[in-house]
């Protein structure tokens, strides 16, 4: 399986000394409540009820998400810990609304399932957004950028999946009334 994400290289984080300024603004991302964490965890446990419902096509889709997702983790974490921070599995910034499992959206309704991740993508692009607004260091800048590109072709491929999975329910509902 491959990732889904834009056909751009990630910029190079060689070089990038210790700002620590910059690691605590990008925490959140990494291990926030929108953050790239959450999202690995999401997106495979919805993949796991789409390979259920035999709807492979979703299915591969979500893992395909579910692996860029893992590779923004990976990134954020390498550059969390080259900003001079430790990449914990929580923000850094105090007060800041925390990282838990329990704050997986764990439904099961395929049509809620795809809207829940297009909602989470969405609050993410918001995210990254505020950061990219607060960053002082262009070179942390463009690798956030660079990442947010993807998040915004998963909202694009989501919302395609969507759309499939409403014009069936429409098509199914179609069927009953001409049976009645």
């Amino acid at each position: 399986m491959k990732p889904i994400v834009v056909d751009l290289p990630y910029p190079d984080s060689e070089g990038i000394e210790r700002d620590i300024r910059s690691a605590t603004i990008i925490s959140p991302a990494y291990a926030g409540l929108y953050g790239e964490m959450k999202a690995v965890l999401q997106y495979r446990f919805h993949g796991l009820y789409f390979e259920s419902y035999l709807n492979t096509e979703t299915a591969a889709i979500l893992s395909g998400i579910s692996i860029a997702e893992m590779k923004h983790f990976d990134i954020l974490g390498g550059l969390i810990l080259k900003l001079g921070l430790p990449p914990v599995y929580t923000t850094i910034i105090p007060g800041n609304r925390v990282f838990s499992a329990e704050k997986v959206i764990y439904g099961k309704d395929p049509q809620n399932m795809l809207m829940d991740d297009i909602n989470g993508e969405l609050a993410a692009i918001a995210e990254y957004d505020r950061i990219i607004g607060e960053l002082r260091n262009e070179r942390v800048s463009a690798i956030i950028k660079r990442i947010k590109l993807d998040e915004e072709l998963h909202v694009k491929i989501l919302r395609e999946q969507l759309n499939k999975i409403i014009d069936k329910i429409q098509i199914g509902r179609a069927s009953c009334r001409e049976r009645v």
